[in-house]
């Protein structure tokens, strides 16, 4: 059974840092591309971080372009994403979602979701 697991978050303090981890089982994540994906309270879910299969392509969303970073080590069958200069606007839930169709020019369709981890910045 596909199953991802997100872990790493927490409080910080505005301009801190934290690094989400999400592990893979049921599957071999060397095979897809993965994402992060966030959703904010009261909000809709938004895009972060698409990375594909070999690490050697990435793609950020505007808000958080220069400030994350998505890698993997498809050896440990996990995807990373590092958080520095956070805001609290960036305060979401934080999901791991593995690609079932990368376009280009749009969102990605996703079809196995983690359970998400909890990020909030505030002072």
């Amino acid at each position: 059974q596909e199953q991802l697991v997100e872990s790493g978050g927490g409080l910080v303090q505005p301009g801190g840092s934290l690094r989400l981890s999400c592990v893979a089982s049921g599957f071999t994540i060397n095979s897809y591309y993965m994402s992060w994906v966030r959703q904010a309270p009261g909000k809709g879910p938004e895009w972060v971080s698409t990375i594909n299969t070999g690490g050697s392509m990435t793609r950020y969303a505007d808000s958080v372009k220069g400030r994350f970073t998505i890698s993997r080590d498809n050896a440990k069958n996990t995807v990373y994403l590092q958080m520095n200069s956070l805001k609290p606007e960036d305060t979401a839930l934080y999901y791991c979602a593995r690609v079932s169709k990368f376009i280009a020019t749009t969102e990605p369709e996703y079809d196995y979701w983690g359970q998400g981890t909890q990020v909030t910045v505030s002072s």
